[in-house]
């Protein structure tokens, strides 16, 4: 069976990780999926973001990483996946996912959508945290994954430099 685990990813955080981790236990294939987010001004790119999710996942050998322009529903129909997979930390995690996921049944009711519990340690972690303690020079080791921390205090320095010019 495939699933689809889409979102913004804008960095992967260690939440996001152990979701991709869960989810590839229980799934034949599972395509991680950089989709476009209007409401989010992004750190990096979404070319960026796929290489950075890809080192991450890569020893997980029945994950891809991907980006499309389509909704996610449309891309998981794309993939002949029948579930999208969606990662709740919060109550107000949940009020918006069940909503995306009641419309994305009255587009293709073929599709399950499965919510997976954030891990313990993660359930207040985002990636606006991450980006929020970095800006401000915290410590964000216990937040993004290793293979990519240097990647993202560089990004963080870059814009921040950018924005003294």
């Amino acid at each position: 069976m495939t699933a689809i685990y889409p979102g913004s990813f804008d960095p992967i955080t260690l939440g996001h990780l152990n979701i991709i981790r869960r989810a590839s236990k229980i799934f034949d294939r599972l395509y991680v999926c950089v989709l476009v987010n209007s409401d989010k001004n992004t750190l990096f790119t979404r070319n960026e973001r796929v290489e950075l999710i890809t080192r991450c996942v890569s020893r997980f050998g029945n994950v891809v990483v991907e980006m499309s322009d389509d909704l996610g529903v449309s891309y998981a129909r794309e993939k002949n996946a029948s579930v999208i997979i969606k990662g709740l930390r919060a109550v107000s995690d949940f009020d918006r996912e069940f909503q995306i996921a009641l419309a994305n049944k009255k587009i293709d009711d073929g599709i399950e959508t499965l919510f997976m519990a954030a891990g313990e340690k993660y359930t207040y972690l985002s990636s606006t945290v991450v980006k929020e303690m970095a800006n401000y020079g915290a410590d964000i080791t216990e937040f993004v994954p290793v293979e990519i921390l240097e990647d993202v205090l560089a990004k963080v320095r870059q814009n921040k430099a950018g924005q003294n010019a």
